[in-house]
């Protein structure tokens, strides 16, 4: 009698240490869920951010609140959500930039970003696209070259500032075509983007689905897209690597992650919510029509797959020199 007791105390003790994590899971949320964008309004990580986070909104029944951060590349919000509670409250939206960052700022860094994080679900990839402002004279990718090459550093390309997507692509277009144009920092893709369209800075190489509704109303002109094969967005527009510069690929990829000790429970149910609107014929046409494409993964494959990327882009950062000021 008395070791069925002490079976059933036992028993009684671990349901009562699981039962805040299960209980977490199924009355989640409770409040509205904050999601830190690190980047400024107009950028793609905005663009996407929002574009979930409506949907988030209606299938967790309470609001998801973009909250803008931009700075440093991304990396002020991304040091904001490091440091906030792991209490499911708080998420942030995270970038290709989120794998260069930590080559690019090393020692200024004030957190581990391969401990900082708890991933939860990848959500699209797209490639970069290379635009001009459409009073530069060229229609193709060899004409500006060779413009560049007639003018060496004569030609400005707009960035989201020092270690932005915008920077490394464009860097790598620069040194894979041999040719001398200025990076113009702007604080966020969305600045640097319109500066482009006024026409202060003459080029863009940037996220296709950042660019895309600029390129459909004319203020922007596409001269090739940066995958390694076309997309289905713009069929008639060549890669890079076909216009002229052989081996040349760059894209983009969004995701959301948490703060590190959040509950596996949430984790588990944010996951779940954001597979179910991935799904979704409506948001998979939305990513598709901007010239990306909504993909899935298990947080524990974002996990690998964010430590590939971190890899992989060390060394386009090593080569190219760059370095946060």
């Amino acid at each position: 009698m008395l070791r069925v007791w002490r079976m059933m105390v036992g028993t009684l003790g671990l349901a009562l240490v699981f039962f805040p994590v299960i209980g977490m899971g199924q009355t989640y949320p409770t409040k509205p869920v904050r999601l830190i964008v690190p980047f400024p309004p107009g950028g793609s990580n905005d663009i996407v951010g929002r574009m979930i986070g409506n949907e988030l909104t209606n299938r967790l029944a309470q609001q998801v609140v973009i909250d803008n951060r931009g700075g440093a590349g991304g990396m002020i919000g991304t040091e904001i959500a490091a440091n906030s509670a792991p209490d499911g409250y708080t998420l942030l939206i995270i970038s290709v930039a989120y794998a260069y960052n930590p080559s690019i700022f090393k020692s200024k860094l004030k957190f581990d970003p391969a401990r900082a994080f708890t991933p939860v679900s990848i959500l699209g990839t797209g490639p970069n696209a290379l635009t001009v402002n459409p009073r530069l004279p060229v229609k193709s990718v060899k004409d500006l070259i060779a413009m560049a090459k007639a003018k060496p550093g004569a030609l400005n390309y707009a960035s989201a500032g020092i270690g932005s997507f915008q920077h490394l692509g464009s860097e790598m277009f620069r040194l894979m075509a041999g040719i001398n144009i200025v990076n113009v920092p702007f604080k966020g893709g969305g600045p640097a983007m319109a500066d482009v369209v006024a026409g202060n800075t003459q080029i863009s190489i940037g996220s296709l689905i950042q660019a895309m509704p600029f390129i459909k109303s004319g203020r922007l002109k596409v001269l090739a897209i940066g995958s390694a094969k076309r997309t289905r967005a713009l069929p008639d527009i060549s890669t890079i690597a076909e216009a002229g510069v052989p081996g040349y690929e760059a894209s983009n990829w969004w995701g959301i992650v948490a703060p590190a000790g959040t509950s596996p429970a949430i984790i588990k149910r944010v996951h779940a919510e954001l597979a179910a609107i991935l799904g979704t014929a409506d948001i998979q046409k939305r990513f598709e029509t901007q010239g990306a494409e909504a993909v899935q993964m298990r947080p524990a494959e974002f996990g690998g797959f964010i430590r590939a990327e971190t890899a992989k882009w060390a060394k386009v950062v090593e080569q190219a020199g760059i370095r946060a000021e």
